[in-house]
């Protein structure tokens, strides 16, 4: 089957600058609906890499995420954001983008077309066949991510991808693609819109559903959550209350004894 690349071609709407505020804003959410939609279809396909990546993680692995510009920061916002939802190490979920860390803020021309920098990044990990290394392209024909891939295979790296075009370059390279066909853009080929919003969607689910089959949620808590600010330490008095019926200066002085509301539920339930 030919390689059509969705992402890419033009609006369902044209005459953008014509229409009313209201019009471009109405348009936009109407087209925003379709993503969750899109992203239900891929779920036998997340569900496939969910299960991969649980057992990697389960025996000492891993988890890389791989992108370019838009697909790069998804990535990385989704990696940093585990430690302090779920209490794991900043070892454990690795976002990488192409240019480095100064292409988060801004664009590092060509970055992502080199046929080797991405592998390079890898490198400098340590990665090993234990861990997973998810390319994120909204294309599905970014080098880097689409090179690094092929090397990881070759090195017997489970490989898996997040892509929005139907049979791309990286869905046939990654061992398990997820494709979410979100079709073409409210502004031509702006992929950091519908495609931006699916993968960001797909993301939450991989790590989430990873990360309470590996224990860190209990009942529908984040038991593990770092306490890094006073919302969060109110949270987790909340929840330690709950759990024991306790009064609420009773609840902190545990969290504060404890550090997380994990331990603080299980000392008092051993009488500790």
């Amino acid at each position: 089957m030919d390689f059509i690349k969705t992402t890419e071609q033009d609006s369902k709407y044209n005459h953008l600058e014509k229409m009313s505020v209201s019009e471009l804003l109405i348009n936009i959410n109407s087209e925003d609906k379709s993503v969750p939609l899109a992203v239900e279809k891929a779920i036998p396909q997340i569900e496939t890499l969910v299960r991969n990546i649980v057992e990697k993680l389960q025996n000492g692995g891993r988890l890389f995420y791989l992108g370019a510009g838009t697909s790069g920061r998804l990535g990385i916002l989704d990696a940093s954001e585990c430690p302090p939802t779920f209490g794991v190490s900043h070892d454990l979920v690795i976002g990488l983008i192409a240019g480095g860390d100064t292409a988060i803020r801004k664009a590092v021309e060509f970055a992502e077309d080199s046929l080797t920098q991405g592998w390079a990044d890898l490198q400098k990990y340590n990665i090993t066949n234990k861990d997973v290394v998810i390319g994120i392209a909204a294309s599905g024909t970014t080098p880097y991510v689409i090179h690094a891939l092929k090397t990881c295979n070759e090195n017997n790296i489970l490989t898996g991808c997040i892509t929005c075009n139907l049979n791309s370059p990286l869905s046939i390279t990654a061992k398990f693609p997820i494709e979410v066909i979100v079709g073409p853009e409210f502004v031509t080929g702006s992929s950091r819109m519908k495609a931006g919003t699916a993968q960001k969607l797909v993301l939450n689910m991989l790590t989430t559903t990873t990360m309470i089959k590996l224990g860190h949620v209990k009942g529908n808590k984040m038991v593990d959550m770092q306490l890094s600010n006073n919302k969060l330490v109110e949270r987790g008095t909340k929840m330690i209350m709950n759990e024991l019926h306790i009064s609420k200066k009773e609840a902190e002085q545990l969290l504060i004894t404890h550090k997380s509301v994990r331990n603080a539920i299980k000392k008092y339930k051993n009488g500790n």
